[in-house]
């Protein structure tokens, strides 16, 4: 699946195309970063590290920074704290598997296998996790932005008017979904022991869906699984995870499985049905909206600054 919270954002991955040949020149200046791991910052509770600053460091010489790096190496890292503590809040992390999917599309962009770029970041004093836990701030923090943003309030009887008046007066359409989600959990401390066989379950379920009215009593037999109804769900609005998946599974039928943080998980599509009323024209101009950079970078700082001056950070 290629949803746009899928990859790094494209000014993001601009800014490394030189990492891989750059990663090569600084192996000779590596210096192991857990020789001088003692608490650097405290953000929020969540600890930094002298060690994390000097990989961030390392990463900012690969992007080519300039000035003070240390001093900027320590800002983001707290910005990354700070805005991790709310994707965390509201639970809207992107799975590992997903960073990892990232991780080696930005490798095979550089003619490069993820073991190989994770070598060289390794060599070069950053440290493949660390550039990954990157990737997953970078992935995730649209999703509160957007979140916060677009889906809060409705869009003025004026503001539907001239969208609607710019198209000829046309009210656009939609598809209307109503789902249902069935997670069968797999606790992180089991992660590693049962989540095949949880998958071996999951998929067994999901092929025998026969309606979203006999979920419920199917899954009272079943060990840990929750099911959610999600209700009224607008194609502009579907998670951008599930988006490819929802959109080609006919209406009354469940989409594959994926794993995710919480363990294994499909959705079902209860029904589905073509929509041009209010909501409908809505969130269609919301999700053209949302397309704008700018107006998402303002929010973005906008959002992070009440983050920044509701944080406790702490500076050893």
């Amino acid at each position: 699946m290629n949803s746009g919270l899928s990859r790094l954002p494209i000014p993001v991955i601009a800014k490394f195309v030189l990492i891989v040949a750059m990663a090569i020149a600084a192996a000779t200046a590596y210096a192991n970063p857990a020789l001088a791991a003692r608490i650097a910052i405290v953000v929020n509770g969540e600890a930094i590290t002298s060690g994390d600053v000097q990989r961030r460091v390392k990463l900012l010489q690969l992007q080519r920074e300039r000035g003070d790096l240390k001093k900027k190496a320590r800002e983001q890292l707290v910005e990354e704290a700070i805005k991790m503590t709310e994707i965390s809040r509201l639970r809207a992390a992107v799975s590992d598997a997903q960073v990892n999917q990232s991780f080696a599309r930005f490798a095979s962009a550089n003619k490069l296998s993820s073991k190989q770029l994770s070598q060289m970041l390794n060599q070069a004093g950053v440290g493949a996790n660390h550039f990954k836990e990157f990737i997953r701030v970078q992935m995730s923090w649209p999703r509160v932005v957007n979140a916060r943003f677009n889906s809060g309030g409705r869009m003025s009887t004026e503001d539907l008017v001239a969208k609607m008046l710019e198209r000829g007066g046309e009210k656009p359409k939609t598809t209307e979904y109503i789902l249902q989600q069935v997670i069968f959990v797999v606790p992180a401390a089991k992660r590693k022991s049962i989540l095949n066989s949880r998958k071996r379950e999951a998929d067994s379920m999901r092929g025998r869906f026969v309606s979203c009215d006999s979920t419920r009593q199917f899954a009272k037999g079943l060990r840990d699984v929750s099911v959610r109804d999600l209700g009224r769900v607008m194609q502009p609005a579907l998670p951008p995870d599930w988006k490819a998946l929802i959109e080609k599974t006919p209406s009354g039928k469940a989409t594959a499985t994926r794993v995710t943080d919480r363990g294994v998980e499909f959705i079902a599509i209860c029904s589905s049905r073509e929509v041009s009323d209010d909501l409908a024209a809505e969130m269609v101009f919301r999700s053209e909206q949302s397309a704008d950079a700018g107006s998402r970078n303002k929010n973005s700082e906008k959002y992070l600054k009440e983050l920044r001056e509701r944080a406790r950070v702490i500076y050893k």
